[in-house]
């Protein structure tokens, strides 16, 4: 009986998704792809979840699509016979894992463990944390191979890193290794390889532990605004927060700052 593609650990409110095709670098066959996306959706109708780690088995998060797999059949990736992402949201019958992710209404913390190339990059920045291990590096490999990208990298990436950084990359498919993904902002911190999930499932759990109803109508409220210009996100907010707080008593609050005090006390310490 051969392997899960993924693979999914629930511990209380998290769910660890793993990518579990360490032999060919976690690449992106159409099975993987359909079992991201599947699995996302079902996180999704979990109501028991509210946090999911993405991460690789293995050496490599994600490194593209399956060549082997293609075996140069651009059908199979809607013209796309490379390692990217590009393509494959257009084929038809065929799920898209980067939106699936999207979908997920709770903080997606990527967990980059090694290599995230093109369409794996896609997946990368699909999250809304990224930690790596001191192993991770970033590679867009699309103009290498003469295609362009679907999934998102071409907007996501410049608005993460600044124009000039993302055409860099996005023009030369050169490497960027974890510590200049720190230092450029891309990723959120840099860490030995055998604190990455214990890193991100600290980080998790930090997450859990603010008013519930706040963690995913925070994170819309983020990402709707940061679609929109300046001045439509303010507009935005206000909506949003003039909605919303209109439900929390004012004795909520004042018990919630003593915990924020407390817990003041203990990060400082």
């Amino acid at each position: 009986m051969s392997e899960p593609v993924i693979l999914v650990e629930k511990s209380g409110a998290v769910a660890t998704v793993t990518l579990n095709r360490p032999s060919a670098m976690n690449a992106l066959s159409r099975d993987l792809r359909r079992a991201i996306a599947e699995t996302f959706e079902a996180l999704e109708a979990d109501d028991n979840i509210r946090v999911a780690i993405l991460t690789g088995a293995g050496k490599a998060f994600c490194a593209g699509l399956d060549l082997k797999e293609l075996g140069g059949d651009a059908s199979a990736v809607g013209g796309s016979p490379d390692g990217s992402g590009g393509g494959v949201n257009s084929t038809i019958g065929d799920k898209d894992p980067v939106t699936s992710i999207g979908r997920f209404s709770g903080p997606v913390i990527g967990a980059i463990n090694g290599v995230a190339i093109t369409g794996g990059f896609e997946l990368a920045i699909a999250c809304d944390v990224l930690i790596c291990s001191e192993n991770a590096r970033f590679a867009d490999t699309h103009a290498r191979v003469g295609i362009l990208p679907g999934w998102g990298l071409s907007q996501k990436l410049s608005r993460a890193i600044g124009i000039y950084r993302a055409k860099e990359l996005s023009l030369t498919g050169n490497f960027l290794s974890a510590q200049q993904a720190n230092e450029w902002g891309l990723v959120n911190r840099v860490v030995p390889a055998e604190e990455l999930l214990p890193t991100a499932r600290k980080l998790a759990d930090d997450m859990l532990s603010v008013v519930p109803q706040c963690l995913p109508a925070y994170k819309k409220l983020i990402d709707d605004g940061f679609a929109q210009d300046f001045g439509t996100a303010l507009k935005t907010e206000r909506q949003f927060s003039n909605a919303a707080n209109k439900s929390v008593a004012p004795e909520e609050i004042a018990a919630r700052r003593e915990g924020i005090q407390n817990r003041g006390k203990q990060q400082t310490s």
